[in-house]
Parts: structure tokens; C-alpha cells; sequence
């Protein structure tokens, strides 16, 4: 443990990186596949939530730590989403230039519709992902000249395929608008807004809150109303409450719902946030509409 401490601190005082190319960190896979995309072929970033983990609940491990320690830029969303690399980032990230994209790298923010502040889920919207391409080939063009044109161009390609796919999900998605469905938790606002969905409930109000007795009757009187025609369960989440609040209801229950790219078996690819949204599509177009 000595040695593992003597060796971090060493790293954290250490000037910058000699290599042209920045060590990129990023937190999880949807920014993880943006960055992919704007590096292209110049460099891979580490990757600092695991496969499967749920970013809320991230704890840095020892392999984590020296990464992080050596890092010359973070990419990630923002402390609303993973405080725990709030924390590391005031001790072994300090030498790096933190990007946290939810606030400083453009598009816009909303607010959780129960009233817990700002909503974290901003890679949800296409328009948000199309501004943090632009972000994050701004940021590696300032620390690495020589590839900034590299950079830019890998964005804007990035950029005119994700406008495309924009364009695409929204036909998809236009027989569905005005159909009310429940989701899981509060984590589809943004998504919902950007297409014009109508969501009129959440099984859980946050990332982390187990419901009530009291939310779970309020959303079931919602549904056995008529006033949703689809609920959505979401992958990592505990099916019992899809079943406690649909039971003798008749309402259509969707595919599971993955909003961070957590069940992806690619996860470190360039093009898991296009799939992404296209699946988080297809879960609503095949159950509103089919």
C-alpha cells in the first residue's frame, strides 16, 4: 500500500505528458463512444466505469487510480452523475483538465420533473452529444496542435452522422408522440423532450430512491385509468416493481430500457451511442405503436 501511494504521489507530480497525443479519461460508455469517435485513430481513452456498473454507484479501484493520476484531460458528465469521480478528481485528477461535459460542453440542461435539481441524462438528447463532439475536439485540439485539425474533422463526420440518425428516430418516433407512458425512473426527460414523447409518470423519482408504497399506488391508479398505454422497464432495475404496478392492468409492457449503455456488449466502440439511441427508440416505436 506504501509503494501504491509513493508511486501516485509521484505521478501527481509529474509535469505533462511528452507524448503529442493527450491521455484522455472518460467516465462511461456514451462518453466514452463520443471521445472514440472525435480520437479516431490518434489514441483509445480509459474507460473508468466498468461494463455493467451503474455510474451513480462508482468507487475507483487501485487500476483506476493510476490512470486517473496520469490523465492530462477527464471527459465525463458532471458530479450529478458520478460523485464518486467528483471526489478522485479533487485528489489524483487535480493535474488533469476536468471536462465535465453536463456544464461546460454546450447544449442545454433540464430539470428532474420531481423536483431534485438538475437532470444528469443530458447525453439522452441527440442535439446535447452533437455540442460535446464540438467540446471535446476543442479541448484535444488546445492540448495537441498538431492533430487539431484531425480532431475537428473526426467531430463534424461524427456530427453529420448523428444529425442523420437525429432525422431518422424522429419519423421513427412521430406515430408515438402524444401517447402517455410510465417509465422507470426520471431519466428519459430528456429524451422525451427532444421527440415530443409524453411521459406521465416514473416508477422511482431518482437515480438511487426506492419508490413508496404510496408512489407505487399513485402510479398504478395512473395506469389501471387508462392514462398510459405502455410502461417501460429498465435494464439493471428491479423487475418487481414493473409487475406491482401493471398486475390486472392489461397495459403493454416494453423492452428493457438501457440509458447508459450498461448491458452493451461493445461498450468501448465508436458507435455504441448511435445504437443507443436507436434502441432506446425502438423500445418505445415497437410498444406504442405496435
Amino acid at each position: 500500500m506504501r509503494r501504491f501511494a509513493l508511486a501516485l504521489s509521484a505521478l501527481l507530480l509529474a509535469g505533462p505528458a511528452c507524448a503529442a497525443v493527450p491521455r484522455v479519461v472518460t467516465d462511461f460508455a456514451p462518453i466514452q463512444s463520443l471521445t472514440l469517435q472525435v480520437m479516431g485513430n490518434l489514441g483509445t481513452p480509459v474507460m473508468l466505469n466498468r461494463v455493467g456498473g451503474d455510474p451513480h454507484d462508482f468507487q475507483l479501484r487501485p487500476s483506476q487510480a493510476e490512470a486517473l493520476a496520469r490523465a492530462d484531460v477527464v471527459f465525463w458528465d458532471g458530479p450529478e452523475l458520478m460523485p464518486g469521480l467528483a471526489k478522485a478528481l479533487k485528489t489524483l485528477g487535480a493535474r488533469a483538465q476536468s471536462v465535465p461535459l453536463l456544464h461546460d460542453g454546450g447544449g442545454h440542461v433540464r430539470q428532474l420533473d420531481g423536483g431534485g435539481g438538475t437532470d444528469p441524462h443530458a447525453w439522452l438528447d441527440p442535439t446535447n452529444a452533437e455540442a460535446w463532439l464540438g467540446t471535446i475536439a476543442a479541448t484535444l485540439g488546445r492540448l495537441d496542435p498538431a492533430h487539431a485539425t484531425t480532431y475537428n474533422a473526426n467531430a463534424k463526420a461524427a456530427q453529420a452522422r448523428l444529425q442523420a440518425l437525429d432525422a431518422k428516430l424522429m419519423v421513427q418516433l412521430a406515430p408515438a408522440r402524444g401517447k402517455p407512458i410510465v417509465e422507470f425512473h426520471d431519466a428519459f426527460g430528456y429524451f422525451a423532450d427532444h421527440y415530443h414523447l409524453t411521459v406521465v409518470g416514473t416508477i422511482e423519482l431518482g437515480d438511487a430512491a426506492a419508490p413508496s408504497a404510496a408512489r407505487l399506488a399513485a402510479i398504478r391508479k395512473v395506469i389501471r385509468d387508462g392514462k398510459a398505454v405502455c410502461v417501460f422497464p429498465e435494464v439493471g432495475r428491479d423487475p418487481r416493481y414493473i409487475a406491482a404496478v401493471t398486475e390486472g392492468t392489461g397495459v403493454k409492457i416494453g423492452a428493457g430500457q438501457d440509458f447508459a449503455g450498461t448491458a452493451a456488449a461493445d461498450v468501448p466502440s465508436p458507435g455504441l451511442y448511435a445504437r443507443l439511441l436507436t434502441n432506446l427508440a425502438k423500445t418505445v416505436a415497437d410498444c406504442v405503436t405496435g
